[in-house]
């Protein structure tokens, strides 16, 4: 019986011994993928002088311009044949030229909104003496 015993304890030990020699777990690894954001968007607010707000959103990488005003929101193209800055789609074109801001209905000819911002004062002029 003593002998059994043994025998079994020394199976038992020459198992658990070769059991355990499996490679260990290894570590996971996490790759987080960033992908980097190269549009050049420019986000500006404009309100006029009835106090409505034009919120004009321009990608220059995509030539895309997005313009909420009155709750609604208008996805429009950049037009190259246009000057300066102009976008526009079906029925609506925004413009940005020389510091006068538009956005009109095409098909109407209606001004949904016109904001021509003041110019910037210079500092006094200096003028050269001889």
């Amino acid at each position: 019986m003593k002998n059994l015993l043994t025998t079994v304890l020394l199976g038992l030990a020459v198992l658990s011994s070769t059991a355990c020699k499996h490679p260990g777990k290894d570590a996971e690894t996490v790759t987080a993928v960033t992908s980097e954001n190269t549009d050049d968007i420019s986000k500006d607010v404009y309100v006029d002088s009835y106090g409505e707000k034009i919120e004009v959103t321009i990608n220059r990488s995509k030539n895309t311009a997005t313009i909420h005003l009155n709750g609604k929101t208008y996805d429009l193209k950049k037009s190259a044949a246009l000057p300066e800055y102009t976008a526009s789609n079906e029925e609506y074109q925004y413009s940005e030229i020389k510091g006068n801001i538009t956005f009109l209905k095409k098909n109407v000819d209606m001004v949904l909104f016109h904001l021509k911002q003041a110019k910037k004062e210079s500092g006094p002029a200096k003028m050269a003496s001889y």
